[in-house]
């Protein structure tokens, strides 16, 4: 049985991995400025300091846990319990924080293939008469395709079109949100003058409704931690680790909050929740006209594949190291001659393909944030847990900071996303994700059944 590929990396090729983190934003424009106003640039600066917090942590984890996988491994090496192979309770809260891991970067997929399909819909005037549904599909189909193929051989060919992809990604975003402001179209009173909702008020059921959007928010700004993943390929992890998340940290503090004002000021609110899922193609033909807002356009889908090959990568070495750990079913372990789990980025292009039906990021997006709420809750328990900072990246003290977020994701992020589920799609859809996450129970007990099989025919 093959493993995960060895190849070694350097520190800029993990950031441009992570570098298609900045446009998760793209989803949320519209969705934060219905619930926030303008108060939205707020969230996404609040959401960023907390992503500095919370890597910190994993890139600690990611130096006393080497051998771990980022968050899918850090929280099952320290809640593995004393015997690797006693299915136990820290076993099951280790594999249940790389689940909601999984579940967290799994639909990423599915929600840029929806974007894409809705932007080329919008944009080209011969796709009018077909549904952005099937365009999505389409273009899912043969984007998940491409990027298996490209991946075969491990991450170096992954960084390679990363490379490339990362030179036009932060681009569009960039240029579509400074040029308005070089062009007066900016306008500081679309913020000023809707700063947040003229019916806000600070009782227990909107902050309630604040925690649900502060948590959406993370899913998106905080997912740079993707660099820590890659931490034991690293050709010098205690000095390529901390550059890799950092830089990437800087790039996302700037890019969210200068797209949501840019956003803001230029199309005010109203302007935004017109085209609330594709503003930014509202942003392009206002400031270069249908010419130049077609070469914008492919610089943006160029940015949205980037993400899917984040997603894809990361989603699918948290199966593989899963099903190595013995939380899933062994068939995840395959991989190829070149150690790429293969079966695991099949299986999670299936998987998408379904969610695409959807039709609608938000909705998916709320329920992905679901498992990433658990997964950072469970993790910054583990980083308490282990009490042992054998960096000198920060002081002893901060495992504190970590026990703090960790509070703060479980239990009161998870319950804002739940009333926010409930707020936009009803009962059914809050319930739903709910149970989606508790799946992981039965395979669970399946692959614990299937592990202990083995241990009696190996003996």
């Amino acid at each position: 049985m093959n493993t995960i590929s060895s190849e070694k990396i350097n520190w800029k090729q993990g950031l441009v991995i992570a570098l298609g983190v900045p446009m998760l934003i793209l989803p949320s424009i519209g969705y934060f400025a219905s619930y926030m106003w303008a108060f939205a640039i707020i969230i996404w600066l609040i959401s960023i300091i907390q992503g500095f917090i919370q890597n910190t942590a994993y890139g600690e984890l990611a130096l006393m846990y080497p051998e771990a996988p980022g968050l899918p491994g850090f929280a099952q090496a320290v809640f593995k319990g004393k015997n690797h192979n006693d299915y136990d309770k820290s076993k099951f809260l280790g594999g249940f924080s790389a689940w909601g891991y999984w579940f967290a970067w799994n639909p990423v997929l599915a929600i840029f293939s929806i974007l894409i399909g809705k932007y080329l819909h919008g944009m080209i005037p011969a796709f009018s008469n077909v549904s952005d549904r099937m365009i999505s599909i389409i273009a899912g189909t043969i984007i998940f395709t491409l990027l298996i193929i490209i991946n075969w051989k491990g991450l170096a060919g992954g960084a390679k079109i990363g490379t490339f992809l990362a030179i036009i990604s932060l681009a569009p975003l960039l240029i579509l949100s400074v040029v308005p402001i070089f062009k007066g179209q900016f306008h500081i009173t679309n913020i000023t003058g809707s700063f947040l909702p003229e019916n806000w008020i600070w009782d227990g059921w909107h902050i309630l409704i604040l925690l649900g959007i502060l948590a959406m928010a993370q899913w998106s700004a905080c997912a740079w931690e993707t660099a820590a993943v890659y931490a034991p390929l690293y050709k010098n992890p205690k000095k390529d680790l901390p550059k890799s998340l950092f830089s990437c940290g800087i790039i996302c503090l700037i890019t969210f909050i200068l797209v949501q004002t840019a956003c803001t000021g230029t199309l005010g609110i109203e302007g935004i929740l017109k085209e609330p899922y594709s503003p930014m193609l509202q942003m392009a033909k206002l400031s270069f006209g249908n010419s130049g807002a077609i070469i914008a356009l492919i610089m943006l889908i160029g940015a949205m594949i980037l993400i899917i090959q984040t997603a894809l990568l990361g989603s699918s070495r948290s199966m593989h190291s899963m099903a190595e750990e013995g939380n899933l079913p062994r068939v995840f372990t395959k991989t190829n001659k070149y150690g790429t789990p293969v079966v695991a980025m099949i299986t999670i292009s299936l998987i998408n393909l379904v969610l695409i039906l959807f039709g609608t990021p938000t909705v998916i997006l709320a329920g992905s944030a679901m498992g990433y709420v658990v997964a950072n809750g469970i993790s910054l328990f583990a980083y308490y847990k282990a009490k042992k900072i054998t960096s000198k990246m920060v002081p002893k003290f901060y495992m504190f900071f970590g026990l703090l977020f960790g509070i703060i994701n479980i239990p009161f992020y998870f319950a804002g996303l739940v009333i926010i589920n409930y707020l936009d799609y009803g009962l059914i859809p809050a319930i739903a994700g709910v149970v989606l996450l508790l799946l992981y129970i039965p395979i669970w007990l399946y692959s614990k059944n299937e592990n202990v099989r083995m241990q009696k025919q190996n003996y």
